[in-house]
Formats: structure tokens, C-alpha cells, sequence
């Protein structure tokens, strides 16, 4: 499923107009990332959690010339999904 996919669906589900669940939708991934930006967790009950997470620092190679790279440390956005999330699925 796609962005556009997920606007229909809101928009049938809620039974709102499509321009109102686009505005929704980015609304809401707009305050995730505002959350993650700031190092705040954003929970959404049943559903899952959004965090910040790290990655040390470690060497790579790189792959046209295969000489060794060092690629810096990083914070990267992850996803733990909830109980509810995982019973849907299985």
C-alpha cells in the first residue's frame, strides 16, 4: 500500500473527504518525526512505538574500490511494533 492508498482508505474509513485525510495523514507523520527529532518516544497504544535509536560508528568497505571507509555514528528512526499489531498479522 502506497501513500495515495492510505489516503482512500482513511478517507472511506472515516468518511472524510480525501484532501481532509491527506492533510491528516501528513499531520500525523508530520508530528512523529517532530517527536523523533527531539528524542521523544511517540506511542500509539496497541498499534506500536516510534524511537530513536544508534548506530556506532564502524568500518565499511567500499564497494567500487574496495578500500576500507569509516562510516560516522548515527541516530536512526525505529518501529516496535505492539501487541494488538502483532496478533493482526499472525
Amino acid at each position: 500500500m502506497n501513500k495515495s492508498e492510505l489516503i482512500d482508505q482513511i478517507a472511506r474509513s472515516a468518511e472524510i473527504s480525501k484532501a481532509a485525510a491527506g492533510r491528516a495523514l501528513d499531520a500525523t507523520v508530520g508530528a512523529v518525526k517532530a517527536a523523533l527529532k527531539n528524542g521523544e518516544m511517540v506511542t500509539l497504544v496497541g498499534f506500536g512505538t516510534f524511537y530513536v535509536g544508534k548506530r556506532a560508528a564502524r568500518n565499511g568497505r567500499n564497494p567500487r574500490t574496495g578500500t576500507t571507509i569509516k562510516i560516522k555514528a548515527a541516530k536512526v528512526p525505529k518501529f516496535r511494533a505492539g501487541k494488538s499489531l502483532k496478533d493482526a498479522v499472525n
